[in-house]
């Protein structure tokens, strides 16, 4: 989901030369940005839905405390966007509904 964002990059900024892959879309982003960051810049406002009512979160502290920017990167669920630095080629999937605590949890 995109939309209009209040995380415009000035124009007299880094130069973006990252790219990442968010649910299938090329999305570019400055070395040094967080994911997080990288999404809000580029529209996409919606992180993950909650595993019971399905409501949409996105970041809302950006500095580790909410967890409302949980996200699958590299096929890694429930990794903090707001705490995560980008890296080019990166794979970001949203989360939705409930995810196993670990990677133990997942393989079983």
């Amino acid at each position: 989901m995109s939309s209009d964002s209040s995380f415009k990059r000035p124009a007299d900024g880094v130069a973006p030369s990252v790219t990442l892959r968010v649910d299938g879309e090329a999305i570019m982003a400055c070395p040094g940005d967080t994911v997080a960051a990288a999404m809000l810049a580029a529209g996409r406002l919606v992180f993950r839905k909650t595993p019971v009512t399905a409501g949409a979160r996105g970041p809302f502290c950006m500095m580790g405390a909410c967890f409302d920017c949980l996200v699958e990167i590299d096929g890694e669920p429930n990794r903090q966007a707001c705490m995560t630095l980008v890296e080019d080629g990166m794979t970001v999937r949203p989360m939705t509904g409930a995810r196993p605590l670990d990677k133990a949890a997942a393989d079983d």
